[in-house]
């Protein structure tokens, strides 16, 4: 995901800093090269050999070091980076690079730098909460420079409250957000649809289906990548939530419904991936109905057809896009669907294809418009969201 970018970590004196070897180790396992600057004070901390043994590349301290080849280190590096990301960042280095003070190899490097430069604080919650550090931390954002809210939690020093660095994975996640792939869907509104619905029974009792809403996070998050402003109508799923997206958990078809038709009034793009019950109780019991001798039936009635009426009302522009899950003429039952209820694309497979449906990290689909039937060999549900994403861009010209 990551191979052929350059990454620059730089390295505070904070006890948080040994956290940045896993975030070096996990960068370097996508594939991106990973150079370390380190303050004095933070080989206190960590050992600047750890973070040369993980990513093959001199870990930088001294500015005036000799053992590196002739260039000049600080601004080569910072001519390399992709983007810079300082972790741990104490109030003493956001303090320096407010005021413009470079006094120090990672100083002079984050002067030096063009591409994005995030700062993780991490530091005592007083200090984190002292007005200097805050007019320092909203100095730096008015220069352009992103700084990422630390978390709040139990301390070092003992204290709870803010001032904890975020987790490794989810610096991770910011490094990712800027470099992975091309803004091709910077300025697009994007909502997608993931995961089952739940209809009432009674309080301890629904009817649901078997989708783990893989196949929706995987389109949300591609897309987050790619810089689209997504919105993720998600039912109850056991996946880890996509990040820098707006979340709305529902629970019923009728809360998807009131979702998604909200949300399709600003939607520029509408992924519509969840597996929406289409029958709903139509008598929900106030209590648990008892066992009794004998068989029970339950009377059902449809629910809400959202993609219909999504098609209905389609603003000029407005691109949608379905999934059809079959089980037996899956082309043929997929196309009238795209025309009857007026989707401009509809992801069509079939669960009895190995690799394909529910609960696997794969998928086996074909897309399909009203010109194109394009069957896509098994393959990632990333891969696949990718692919979607890219034929509906390519629509969109």
């Amino acid at each position: 995901m990551l191979k052929g970018k350059n990454v620059l970590l730089c390295v505070t004196g904070s006890i948080a800093a040994y956290k940045i070897a896993e975030l070096a180790s996990r960068l370097v396992k996508l594939h991106c090269n990973v150079d370390v600057i380190m303050t004095k004070n933070a080989t206190n901390f960590i050992n600047p050999i750890t973070f040369e043994t993980l990513t093959g590349n001199k870990c930088i301290v001294d500015t005036f070091d000799r053992n590196f080849q002739f260039n000049v280190e600080h601004v080569s590096l910072a001519k390399k980076a992709d983007c810079v990301m300082i972790a741990p960042a104490s109030a003493n280095i956001i303090g320096k690079i407010a005021n413009g003070i470079a006094d120090d190899m990672l100083t002079t490097t984050v002067m030096a730098c063009k591409c994005k430069v995030m700062i993780s604080p991490a530091m005592n919650t007083n200090m984190y909460d002292n007005p200097i550090v805050q007019d320092n931390i909203a100095r730096l954002r008015r220069f352009g420079y992103e700084v990422i809210e630390p978390d709040s939690g139990y301390l070092a020093c003992g204290d709870t409250g803010r001032g904890k660095m975020p987790s490794p994975e989810s610096l991770l996640w910011y490094i990712l957000k800027e470099t992975a792939y091309e803004k091709d869907m910077k300025g697009i509104k994007l909502c997608v649809t993931a995961g089952p619905t739940r209809e009432a029974i009674d309080p301890v009792r629904f009817i649901s289906n078997n989708s783990t809403g893989k196949m929706g996070y995987a389109i949300a998050r591609m897309a987050m990548l790619r810089g689209a402003d997504v919105t993720l109508a998600s039912g109850k799923v056991d996946v880890p939530p996509v990040p820098f997206v707006n979340i709305i958990n529902v629970i019923s078809a009728q809360d998807m419904y009131d979702a998604v038709t909200e949300e399709a009034k600003n939607s520029d793009i509408i992924i519509k991936a969840a597996a929406v019950a289409d029958y709903t109780p139509l008598n929900v019991s106030d209590n648990k109905i008892k066992k009794k001798d004998g068989d029970m039936s339950i009377a059902l009635k449809r629910t809400k057809d959202i993609i219909g009426t999504l098609g209905e009302h389609k603003k000029e522009g407005q691109f949608i896009c379905g999934f059809s899950m079959e089980t037996e003429n899956v082309i043929a039952n997929s196309k009238d669907k795209l025309i009857k209820k007026n989707m401009d694309m509809i992801v069509a497979n079939n669960v009895k294809v190995a690799g394909a449906g529910f609960g696997t990290d794969t998928n086996v689909v074909t897309i399909i418009t009203g010109e194109d039937n394009i069957e896509l060999p098994m393959m990632s549900k990333e891969d696949v969201a990718s692919k979607i994403l890219d034929f509906i861009m390519a629509k969109r010209r």
